[in-house]
């Protein structure tokens, strides 16, 4: 099972979304695409917004990285204009 899951990340993206407007996201595709667009820019040289480091001490990769700040809200995915 995945942590957090994909309906949590899509709650947490959409918080600011009022009942009237559109959900920012509405579907596990744009998630995984937010964060993998994220991981990329990690890797190509973006510092990153959480801790590096897990609580073994061991390096986060870039996606785990992108996913828990989406997660936290350090990350906003902007809807697409229409």
């Amino acid at each position: 099972m995945l942590h957090p899951s994909y309906s949590d990340l899509m709650n947490v993206v959409n918080k600011g979304a009022e009942d009237a407007e559109h959900p920012v996201i509405n579907s596990r595709y744009s998630i995984v695409i937010a964060t993998a667009k994220r991981a990329r820019q990690i890797v190509d040289g973006d510092e990153p917004l959480v801790k590096m480091t897990s609580k073994d001490g061991m390096p986060k990769k870039a996606l785990s990285i992108a996913v828990e700040e989406l997660e936290k809200g350090y990350v906003t995915i902007l809807p697409e204009e229409e």
